[in-house]
């Protein structure tokens, strides 16, 4: 939430959707005590949203709103130095929050307490507060005169050499900011200015001189907060020779920029402070500085040492800099642009939540990172301008957007993989990144446009066993040399083997996806679709099932599909309830059929059980990708009513679907295009009515959408199937096999569509190449196709327990030494089928019958 102070209310107002309170310019008409209401009421509101982590007195959260306030009137103009960035270590260090727990409560209301102030508007605000005899602090700027009073937070800016009136800081005062705004040479501080100072907890000062062997501030005992920016040494200022440093053990943020203040970081020092919590580096050290830190700071929490102005010197030990800091939260290194490597046993650090690299233009590959981190920063262009004091990536209006050299990034290779809590990314400006690994991460959006941009030559991305991952939204233009593509949401998964990208294949891009989400295909379709190059391949499993084993093979060359003659891929399978029983008379049951197909096509789905949303992602992305891209299907074990989306045309080659209980039409009526269909494999659908429904497709102009390509159709245990395909042609050019089982309610495999050409009644469909007809177990079937069915190549044709079948296909006479069809039947179907002139009995081999169990069934009972 914002607080805001504008003249312009209605502009602003507008564009502050989350604003609980907004002060406009009748403000100015408020007493000091009607604004420390409205603060109260703010502070109210606050608790009220957060009333687990925020459990502590009203009072003192309207505090801290003024005293950010406070900071925001003290910005300094000529160095931009943010001390609002503080805030929060303000609040602690100063004594406005204590307890325990006074860090997780500094760090939530940081990021409740935000103001947008009008400058002027603020100015009147302060001013009205330091003329109420009870103000908490005091605000001095320029040429203004300092009165005496029981300040504890006092604020001063001056372009003159001293502070007028101002002797030493008063003895309440618990936080002081004093910048000199004139640095040539900068203002030495007085040596009795600090005499009075036993309550001051935050000290900073900006281009102030001092002696650095002994500066004055060391009397402040209670010191927790010490800033220094731009300030040199003064030798010539007097100073205890044996200085005692006993501020320093109680010293819990030391923030240095562009300080060179050896003495406070030499070993001997640091070995002082004990209960540090922060240390802060900024144009004086090289990362390289982090090795004297070894063994030393056991409670530093956050570490930066950022925009060294030169190279310094790389230790032995830097490899162990990090062994030993197992509370640091932040790591910011940004702007060390020496660096080749990260320290090797940075994944030691256990308790790391943030990392920044920004600007460090010599790290070739970044790895082996800690599964605590939770934001990751890498921007090619350089260090952040600010830095936020929570473990959050730092603000897009802070960052560069472009670079000031034309030096390139080395950076080729990021791997994350393994940081279970990373949730936050952003990396921008890396021209030579090629592959990013995120496994194993909680990125739930990875956006190319605002988290990962302009990364123009990036080729594979990997995403497996990110369980939280919703979408991934990117152009071809954000990614246009992308090769490849691995996502997998499942949980606990890994990959123990990257694929190889294909040398083999003319393929621009492949796509493996195991998803649990269907909605995640929508970010998968994008890219497929928008892919201008062409040649995307694609393997995409919507599933939860860890049955998948995860492992990508892109190498793998199509076959053709599975015919009778592949004795080695047939499975055994029992015939029917009592097959067993039928075992003990002799009757052998026809076990032989074939299992799915195996081998996937270059742009393959598959849908299985666990996933989520996948019957509404049917009708959209998902649906998409299977209708005008997927060239093989599989779908098993889901409970949707319907499985193909509402498309006329398919580019499929072969559709397998099993174990879906409440589907009742494979294809919807209005499908019409299936020239590419060459197997369809169908098993354990309970309440199909029919493979594809009737409808109108024939239009006059010739044989549309037919299944020109179909060479295999296999169906089993469907039990409420009706029929299998609508005709509306005049022939199927290409079916080789047919084989049906266990489907107790089919009555025609073939039924003629609502329109069809007349000829088909009279001149029968042709399936000039039907070889084989496998029929078992169908006892309502009375014919294979509602009209004649001529099938002058049939060889073999297999039928058991199709008691109401009246036709077999005819087949016309053949001529001498070529061979007729063999026939299994049994006797009694034999005797019933019906024959013309034109098709005899004489046109099959004599007839192999089964053993007829009716007279050999026991007459006890077998199930014991």
């Amino acid at each position: 939430s914002y607080m805001s102070m504008h003249h312009n209310q209605s502009k602003v107002a507008s564009k502050l959707r989350s604003t609980e309170f907004f002060f406009y310019c009748s403000i100015e008409e408020l007493t000091s005590s009607q604004f420390r209401g409205l603060l109260h009421q703010q502070a109210g509101s606050i608790v009220a949203r957060n009333p687990c982590r925020l459990d502590i007195d009203q009072t003192i959260i309207a505090d801290c709103c003024l005293y950010e306030l406070f900071l925001h009137y003290n910005f300094h103009t000529v160095t931009k130095f943010d001390w609002v960035s503080h805030a929060s270590n303000y609040w602690i260090c100063d004594g406005i929050i204590q307890w325990e727990r006074a860090r997780d409560i500094s760090n939530a209301l940081h990021l409740e307490i935000n103001w947008k102030c009008d400058a002027s508007l603020l100015d009147h605000v302060l001013k009205m507060f330091m003329e109420h005899s009870e103000s908490p602090f005091l605000a001095i700027k320029d040429d203004d005169l300092y009165e005496e009073g029981p300040y504890r937070w006092i604020s001063v800016t001056s372009r003159d050499a001293e502070v007028h009136g101002m002797k030493a800081i008063p003895a309440e005062a618990s936080s002081f900011f004093l910048a000199f705004e004139i640095s040539n040479p900068p203002r030495a501080l007085p040596g009795e200015f600090f005499d009075y100072c036993s309550k001051l907890g935050v000290l900073t000062l900006y281009c102030c001189a001092f002696n650095f062997a002994s500066p004055s501030f060391l009397k402040c005992h209670g010191l927790r907060f010490l800033g220094l920016d731009h300030c040199t040494d003064d030798k010539t200022i007097g100073g205890e020779n044996h200085a005692v440093w006993l501020c320093l053990s109680s010293l819990w943020v030391l923030d240095l920029r562009y300080t060179d203040w050896n003495e406070i970081l030499s070993k001997e020092m640091l070995n002082l402070m004990k209960n540090i919590r922060e240390l802060n580096i900024e144009g004086v050290r090289g990362w390289q500085y982090t090795t004297d830190l070894q063994g030393r700071l056991p409670n530093l929490q956050r570490l930066r040492i950022i925009k060294p102005t030169c190279q310094w010197e790389t230790s032995e030990d830097v490899d162990n800099s990090s062994t030993d800091k197992k509370s640091m939260e932040i790591l910011d290194l940004s702007g060390n642009c020496d660096m080749k490597i990260l320290p090797p046993s940075l994944w030691k650090a256990t308790s790391l939540r943030l990392l920044v690299l920004d600007g460090c233009d010599g790290l070739e590959s970044i790895g082996r990172l800690p599964p605590s981190l939770e934001s990751f920063s890498f921007n090619g262009y350089g260090p952040a301008s600010q830095w936020t004091e929570t473990a959050e990536l730092p603000s897009k209006q802070f960052r560069p957007s472009s670079r000031t050299d034309n030096k390139d990034v080395r950076i080729s290779k990021i791997s994350l993989a393994g940081c279970t809590q990373l949730e936050n990314l952003y990396l921008c400006g890396l021209p030579n990144l090629v592959e990013l690994d995120l496994s194993g991460t909680s990125i739930k959006i990875l956006d190319f446009e605002t988290m990962v941009v302009q990364i123009p030559r990036l080729k594979r991305l990997f995403l497996i066993g990110c369980k939280h991952l919703r979408a991934i939204t990117f152009s071809h233009e954000s990614v246009p040399d992308l090769e490849l593509l691995c996502v997998d949401t499942r949980a606990g998964i890994v990959c123990p083997l990257r694929p190889s990208i294909s040398k083999n294949k003319p393929t621009r891009l492949q796509v493996h996806g195991v998803v649990v989400d269907a909605r995640l295909t929508h970010s998968l379709s994008n890219l497929i679709f928008n892919y201008r190059q062409g040649g995307v391949h694609f393997n995409i499993h919507v599933t939860s099932s860890p049955m998948y084993d995860g492992i990508i093979q892109f190498e793998a060359t199509n076959k053709d599909m599975i015919g009778p003659s592949d004795q080695e891929s047939l499975q055994l399978i029992p015939t029917g309830r009592y097959s067993d029983v039928l075992g003990m008379v002799g009757v052998v049951p026809m076990q032989a059929f074939p299992q799915p197909p195996t081998t996937k096509f270059d742009r393959h789905v598959e849908i299985a059980d666990g996933s989520f949303y996948v019957e509404r992602e049917l009708g959209e992305a998902l649906g998409q990708l299977m209708g005008n891209h997927a060239e093989s299907l599989h779908v098993h074990d889901i409970l949707v009513r319907a499985i193909m989306p509402k498309y006329s045309s398919w580019v499929l080659r072969w559709c397998c679907v099993e174990r879906c209980p409440k589907v009742d039409t494979v294809f919807p009526g209005n499908s019409f295009e299936f020239t590419a269909l060459e197997t369809f494999w169908v098993s354990d659908l309970m309440m199909a009515r029919s493979i594809l429904s009737k409808g109108s497709r024939f239009n006059g102009y010739g044989e549309i959408g037919s299944f020109k390509s179909l060479q295999h159709l296999q169906l089993r245990s469907c039990p409420s199937l009706q029929f299998v395909l609508p005709v509306w042609v005049s022939s199927f050019p290409s079916l080789v096999t047919l084989h049906i089982i266990h489907c107790g309610n089919l009555s025609h495999v073939f039924v003629l569509d609502e329109e069809y050409p007349e000829e088909i009644t009279t001149l029968g469909v042709l399936f000039p190449k039907l070889t084989t007809i496998d029929l078992h177990d169908l006892p309502k079937l009375e014919n294979i196709c509602e009209v004649k069915m001529v099938a002058p190549a049939l060889e073999s044709i297999k039928i058991r327990g199709c008691w109401s079948l009246r036709r077999l296909p005819s087949v016309g006479a053949h001529g001498n030494g070529k061979k007729k069809p063999a026939i299994e039947i049994e006797k009694d179907v034999w005797d019933a089928l019906e024959w013309d002139a034109r098709h005899r009995p004489v046109h099959f081999e004599a007839p192999v019958h089964s053993r007829y169990y009716k007279e050999k069934l026991p007459r006890v009972s077998v199930l014991r």
